[in-house]
C-alpha cells in the first residue's frame, strides 16, 4: 500500500504534535516541581498582619527587620501622607502604580502599591523586591527612594518616575525602532545588568515592559519582583517565575539544555536578545505572524526552534549581537562584558 504525499505530510504532522505534546507535559511537571519547591521555600515567610502563632513569630520578625532596614532615601519623604496620588500610572502583578506629588516639594515619584490579601506568592515577591531594592544605586536601574508599609496589609514603594512610560508602550506606539535607537538600548540594559550582575541579583524578567523611559529617553531596568540574588558564584537559578516568553532554553527545559549548572545571569543576556529583536520587528520576534502564543508554541520556539529570521535591511553588527544573545547553549552564549564591547552598542544613543 503506497502513501500519497498529503497521507505523508499528515502523518509528519501529527507526529511532531504528539512530540510537542509529550515535551508540553514534561515541561509542565517540571513547572508543577518548582512551584511546590517555591512554596516549601516560601514557608518561613509568614506576612499576615493578623497575630500569629508563635511558632511563626521568628519569620514574621525577620520580614518586619527587612522593611525598616529600607527607610527613605530622599530628604523630603517622611511618610505616605506626604504624597498626593495624581493618577493611575498602571496595573499588574497584584498591585498598581500611580503618579504621585510630595505636598511640600512638589516633587514628583511614581508609587507602587503591592496588595497581599492572602496571596503567598505576592508577599514573597515583596520580600524579594524589598531586600533587592535596598541594595541597588545605578543610574541604569531606576531608583527606590523608600518602602513603607501600611496598617491596610499594602506595601508601598515610592520610585523614580519615568515619564515616557516603559518599553512596551513606546512600540505600541512606534512599531518598531531604528538601530541606532535600539543600540542604545541595549547599552543601556547591558550597564544595567553589568551592575546587577556584579551584586549576585540575577533579574529573571527582562523585558519591554520592564524596561522604563525617563523624560530625556534614558532607559533603566525596573521591576525585581521576580530577580534572586545567587549566593555563591555557581548557584542554580532554578526558579520558573518570570515571563515564559523571554524565558532562556535552560529555564523553559532545563534537563536539555543542562539548565541545573546555569548561573541565571546568561538567562538575562537571551532576553535582552529577544528584546532587541522585538525592537527591530515590531512584534515578538519568535513565533511566527498570526501564531498563537501559547506554551506549546513557546516551548518549541525558544528550545527547538531555529535562528529567528532578521530583516535583511539590518546592519551586521546588529545581526551578530542577537546571535550572540541567542546562543540556545547558555554556555556558548555572549556575556555581558563581551556584548559591551560589540561593536553594535559602541554609540550613545538615546531614545528620541
Amino acid at each position: 500500500m503506497e502513501l500519497s504525499l498529503p497521507s505523508i505530510t499528515s502523518l509528519v504532522f501529527i507526529l511532531l504534535r504528539l512530540i510537542l505534546i509529550y515535551h508540553s507535559l514534561l515541561f509542565l511537571t517540571s513547572v508543577k516541581m518548582a512551584l511546590v519547591r517555591e512554596r516549601r521555600h516560601q514557608q518561613g515567610l509568614r506576612l499576615s498582619l493578623p497575630p500569629l502563632p508563635a511558632a511563626d513569630f521568628l519569620q514574621q520578625s525577620h520580614y518586619t527587620a527587612l522593611l525598616s532596614a529600607i527607610g527613605p532615601t530622599s530628604p523630603d519623604i517622611e511618610s505616605l501622607s506626604d504624597l498626593e496620588r495624581l493618577s493611575v500610572i498602571g496595573h499588574g502583578n497584584g498591585g498598581t502604580v500611580y503618579k504621585v506629588r510630595n505636598r511640600k516639594s512638589s516633587s514628583v515619584y511614581a508609587l507602587k502599591v503591592l496588595r497581599f490579601d492572602q496571596n503567598t506568592a505576592i508577599r514573597h515577591q515583596a520580600a524579594c523586591e524589598a531586600e533587592i531594592l535596598k541594595r541597588v544605586d545605578s543610574q541604569f536601574v531606576v531608583k527606590c527612594f523608600a518602602v513603607f508599609d501600611t496598617i491596610g496589609g499594602e506595601l508601598c514603594f515610592v520610585m523614580e518616575h519615568m515619564e515616557r512610560g516603559s518599553l512596551y508602550d513606546e512600540l505600541r506606539v512606534r512599531a518598531n525602532l531604528p538601530e541606532d535607537v535600539i543600540s542604545g538600548i541595549a547599552r543601556s540594559v547591558l550597564r544595567g545588568l553589568q551592575y546587577l550582575h556584579g551584586m549576585q541579583i540575577v533579574h529573571g524578567d527582562i523585558k519591554p515592559s520592564n524596561l522604563l523611559i525617563n523624560g530625556k529617553g534614558e532607559v533603566k531596568i525596573a521591576d525585581f519582583g521576580v530577580s534572586k540574588i545567587v549566593v555563591g558564584t555557581r548557584n542554580a537559578y532554578d526558579t520558573f517565575m518570570g515571563t515564559c516568553a523571554y524565558m532562556s532554553p535552560e529555564r523553559v527545559d532545563p534537563e536539555r539544555w543542562n539548565g541545573g549548572n546555569a548561573d541565571g545571569f546568561v538567562g538575562d543576556i537571551w532576553s535582552l536578545g529577544v528584546v532587541v529583536l522585538e525592537c527591530c520587528v515590531g512584534r515578538y520576534p519568535l513565533i511566527g505572524l498570526g501564531e498563537k502564543p501559547d506554551w506549546a508554541a513557546l516551548m518549541c520556539a525558544i528550545c527547538f526552534g531555529e535562528r529567528p529570521q532578521m530583516p535583511e535591511t539590518v546592519s551586521p553588527y546588529f545581526r551578530s549581537f542577537v546571535r550572540r544573545c541567542l546562543e540556545k547553549d547558555w554556555r556558548n552564549r555572549g556575556t555581558v562584558d563581551e556584548l559591551l564591547h560589540h561593536p553594535f552598542v559602541n554609540g550613545t544613543f538615546e531614545l528620541r
